[in-house]
């Protein structure tokens, strides 16, 4: 229960500053099979784009991943819209992962 005394609204001892926007958060981002990971990823701030998702997830981490795992490597996704655009389809269908 909140109670003050009638009328003291405005006093300093009443008055609790709060920001009302939110920051900036973080996103984490790891790959994982049953004979190993990839290194935690880590996007801080910004929204994750296709071009990010890309140039900064598939590129220098999922590809070598998949690659060092071999021909019976499959890669799978949360489905995600990000996931399902043509510029992610596209990059995952040149560089042949599965």
């Amino acid at each position: 229960m909140i109670w003050r005394e009638p009328r003291t609204r405005y006093r300093a001892p009443n008055i609790v500053e709060r920001d009302n926007h939110r920051g900036g958060g973080l996103l984490v981002w790891a790959g994982i099979a049953t004979n190993g990971r990839t290194y935690l990823y880590v996007f801080a701030g910004g929204s994750v784009t296709a071009f990010r998702h890309r140039d900064e997830i598939l590129h220098p981490l999922v590809r070598p991943f998949i690659a060092a795992m071999g021909t019976d490597a499959i890669f799978m996704d949360d489905n995600a819209h990000l996931h399902r655009v043509r510029l992610v389809r596209s990059y995952l269908e040149s560089e042949t992962i599965p």
